[in-house]
Parts: structure tokens; sequence; C-alpha cells
């Protein structure tokens, strides 16, 4: 029997943009089109290994985690509230975006805390959380509770997911779990790569839902939306 589709709401950058293109490039895997993509060159040998899980999910930050949908709710109802929150002003974030480590992956991190970001995270968490199927016992367990603080715990029985609120921490990921022997290097090529593209700021001024048709697809973009802006 097949799993259910899952959604998620994720920051992904432009189609058109550099960042599009240099996230999606290094992952070998374009989620707008839901595409492969030649690997590039010079960044490890075993670079299809290392990005193999974060290429299921495309290039993209978390908003409101991979969720299947809650009994009753339909996916044309998700793409209504997507664009319903779209169009409600709001300060749109801007970062700093650089490369580094976090939590033993490489990803693009903002360079200082954005209060806005975290406005923008926290938001989602609560409006797209009425779409969300509860937690069932498997999930919980796949999250090792254990492993987590007490907030953390209770955030991922408050809200399925324990990374969100104050815990919450945007990253748009670029490889799997690497040793610390690994990272130091990769990193350095990656920021090599960055710097080509020229990206001083970003906006996060936009949001998209992707879908995991189940449990074996890759995730997809069903459709995005530009953030209005104060």
């Amino acid at each position: 029997m097949s799993s259910p589709p899952r959604y998620a709401i994720y920051y992904a950058p432009s189609p058109n943009s550099a960042l599009h293109r240099f996230g999606s490039t290094l992952l070998g895997y374009d989620a707008v089109d839901g595409i492969d993509l030649p690997f590039p060159d010079g960044v490890a040998p075993d670079w299809r290994e290392v990005t193999e899980d974060p290429r299921k999910y495309g290039f993209h930050a978390t908003l409101k985690a991979p969720t299947a949908l809650a009994a009753g709710r339909t996916e044309a109802e998700l793409l209504d509230a997507c664009a319903a929150f779209a169009g409600r002003a709001r300060r749109i974030p801007v970062i700093e975006p650089v490369v580094d480590a976090i939590s033993g992956f490489i990803a693009v991190i903002p360079a200082g805390r954005s209060d806005d970001l975290q406005q923008l995270a926290a938001d989602c968490v609560t409006e797209f959380d009425a779409f969300r199927a509860p937690l069932t016992p498997e999930d919980r367990t796949r999250r090792k509770p254990e492993r987590l603080t007490e907030p953390q715990r209770n955030y991922l029985d408050r809200w399925g997911y324990p990374y969100v609120m104050e815990e919450f921490r945007f990253h748009m990921t670029l490889t799997g779990r690497l040793s610390d022997e690994r990272r130091g290097s990769i990193v350095a090529r990656l920021r090599e790569r960055f710097a080509a593209i020229e990206l001083a700021t970003l906006a996060i001024d936009r949001i998209a839902l992707f879908k995991q048709a189940d449990g074996a697809s890759r995730f997809r973009i069903v459709e995005s939306w530009r953030l209005r802006t104060t």
C-alpha cells in the first residue's frame, strides 16, 4: 500500500535566479521541473552520495515541515491558503547568505539572526497547522525524541516538528551529514562556488508548496507565490 502524498511549505528561490541554479545543480535535481541535473565536477568524488538525502527534497529552506493532509482537507484548499497567506502584507526578511556547517550538514544560512525571518517561519507553522495530519507514533519515533531537548519534544508533540519557533534555524541544505574531517574541505569548495554568484543579500520573499506524491518520490514544487510587502 502506497503512502499518502505529503506537502510542505518551503522557501525556494525564484527559478530564474542564480541561487536556484547554484543549489539545484549541486543537488543534481531541479524541483521546479522534477528533473535530474548533471553533477558538478571538482567538489568530491562521492558527491552523488554526499547529496543523496537533500536531493529528495529539492533545494529549499523549511518553513512548515512535510506532512500528510489532515482528514477532510484537500490540495486545492491548501493552495488557496498559501495564496491568501502570501497576499497579506508583511515585513520581508532580508538576510546575508553564507555557506557554512549547521548540525553536521553544509547549507546556505543567514550570517546573523533576522527577527523578521523568525516571525515568517512562526507564522507558517501556526497558520498552516490546520492542514497537518496528526503525528503518528511511527513519525514521532522517527524523530528520536529521546535525543531532543524538552522544548523540542514539546514542539514535536504540538506542531509535529521539533525545530520551530525559537528552535527554528533557516538553512538551505546542500549535503547530508558529514564527519568533522570532511566538512572543512567541502565547505571551502562550496564557498568558492557560492562567491561566484555574488549574492550579498537575499530577500526571503517567496513561499512554495512542495508535494511528495508517495514515499518513493522526490518533492516537486506545485506552485509558488511572491510575498506581499508592507
